[in-house]
């Protein structure tokens, strides 16, 4: 389980009004509580491109299932 800073309020609206929905986040940064220091965004950004292969092919992958042709 993890607390995003977009994902949730987005996914909400869009099934509010409907929308099926499927969300995929990317954890650049732990922000535990108890051991909370501050956001190094070099870090954040090196963390998004270390993901970023996996979560291409995975998405690749899932529009390729879901797709109705």
């Amino acid at each position: 389980d993890a607390v995003g800073m977009s994902t949730i309020p987005e996914a909400t609206v869009a099934s509010n009004l409907g929308i099926k929905t499927l969300g995929l986040s990317i954890i650049t940064d732990m922000g535990l509580p108890d051991t909370l220091k501050p956001a190094v965004l070099a870090e954040i950004l090196e963390s998004a491109a270390e993901a970023e292969p996996k979560m291409t092919l995975l998405t690749r992958r899932t529009i390729e299932m879901l797709s109705f042709n």
